[in-house]
C-alpha cells in the first residue's frame, strides 16, 4: 500500500517515520527546503519511544503525479485550501485521505472537494515540536493516530488500513465511532490551548491555582454545552473525564498554540475557537470565556503581522 503523507513536520514526520521503521511505503510530499534538508540530513526523530534517523522517499507539488492509496494530511488548518491543491494531482477515485488536523471544521471542506466516500475522519494525541535543526522532538507517552470510516462502519478497507498501520512503535487505532472521538478531541485541545494560551503558562501552575481549575472547568462547560446545542454527539460524563485527563498531564506541558505563540508563528485561532464562536452565537449559547481568549488570540495576530 502506497502512503503519501503531506508534511515532514512534527506530526506527519513522526508518524511517518514509525511507518518506514517498520517497513511501510511512505512518501512525504514536502516544499523544496525541506526536501533539500531531509536529503542532506535525513528524517531525525528524537523520541522517548525511540529515536530515527532515515532518509525517506520525498516529493514536490510539482513532481510528476502517480497514485497513492492513502494519504495522511498533517498540515495546520490554516494551510487547508494550499494542501488540498499541493495532494489533488496524487489523489484517484480509490485513495483514502486522512486528514489528523485539530478540530472538526475541515471536514466539510475536504468531503466538498473530494469524494465524501474517500475522506476518512482522523485526530492524532502527542507532544512533540520540530526544532531550529528539522529535528523532530517527541516528548510525551501517548502517540496515537485514531481514524476511521465517518459512518463508523469497519469495511474492509478500513481493515486493510489498519493492517498496514498496526505493528508500529507508534499507536494507530481503528475507530468505530470517529465523529465522537474528533469531537471530544476539539472539546479537549481548544479548552487547553484556550487556557494556556490566555495565561501564558503550561498547564500545571494553572490547573494547581483554585481559580485557575475554575476557569478550566469553566471554559469545558462552555464548550461542550455550545457542541450539545450544535447537535454533536458529545458522551454524558466527558467534562469530568477530561478534567481527569488534565489532571495526570506533567506540570509542564504545553498546548501546541502556546509553543506556536512563543515561537511569533501563526495559530489556528479561526479553526478552533472562533468555529465554535460560530456555533455558539447560531444556537444562542453565551460563551464569555471562550470569547474573551478568542480575541485575546486575534489581538496576537494581529501583533505579529
Amino acid at each position: 500500500m502506497k502512503i503519501l503523507i503531506l508534511g515532514a513536520g512534527a506530526v506527519g514526520g513522526y508518524f511517518g517515520s514509525r511507518l518506514i521503521e517498520k517497513g511501510e511505503d511512505v512518501t512525504f510530499l514536502v516544499r523544496e527546503k525541506r526536501k533539500q534538508q531531509l536529503k542532506k540530513d535525513g528524517l531525525v526523530v528524537r523520541s522517548i519511544h525511540g529515536d530515527v534517523n532515515l532518509f525517506p522517499k520525498t516529493i514536490v507539488a510539482t513532481d510528476p503525479d502517480e497514485p497513492y492509496d492513502v494519504v495522511l494530511l498533517t498540515s495546520k488548518a490554516y494551510h487547508l485550501e494550499e494542501s488540498i491543491k499541493a495532494i489533488e494531482p496524487f489523489v484517484r477515485d480509490y485513495t483514502v485521505i486522512i486528514p489528523l488536523l485539530n478540530g472538526i471544521e475541515h471536514m466539510d471542506e475536504l468531503k466538498a472537494y473530494f469524494s465524501p466516500n474517500q475522506v476518512y475522519g482522523g485526530l492524532c494525541f502527542i507532544e512533540t515540536t520540530l526544532n531550529n535543526h528539522g529535528t523532530i522532538v517527541q516528548t510525551s507517552k501517548i502517540h496515537e493516530v485514531v481514524f476511521g470510516e465517518w459512518n463508523g462502519k469497519k469495511t474492509e478497507r478500513a481493515k486493510e488500513i489498519e493492517e498496514v498501520f498496526s505493528g508500529t512503535k507508534a499507536t494507530f487505532r481503528l475507530s468505530d465511532n470517529i465523529q465522537q472521538e474528533m469531537w471530544h478531541k476539539y472539546l479537549f485541545i481548544t479548552t487547553l490551548s484556550g487556557i494556556t494560551s490566555l495565561m501564558r503558562s503550561p498547564i500545571g501552575p494553572i490547573r494547581d491555582t483554585l481559580e485557575g481549575r475554575t476557569y478550566i472547568q469553566q471554559l469545558f462547560e462552555e464548550i461542550r454545552w455550545t457542541m450539545e446545542t450544535s447537535g454533536a454527539p458529545i458522551a454524558d460524563g466527558i467534562v469530568e473525564k477530561q478534567m481527569s485527563i488534565i489532571d495526570k498531564q506533567d506540570d509542564s506541558m504545553k498546548s501546541s498554540m502556546l509553543r506556536d505563540i512563543e515561537k511569533g508563528s501563526n495559530i489556528e485561532a479561526d479553526h478552533l475557537q472562533g468555529f465554535l464562536l460560530l456555533l455558539a452565537e447560531r444556537s444562542g449559547v453565551e460563551t464569555p470565556l471562550l470569547r474573551l481568549i478568542f480575541q485575546h488570540l486575534k489581538v496576537y495576530e494581529k501583533n505579529i503581522k
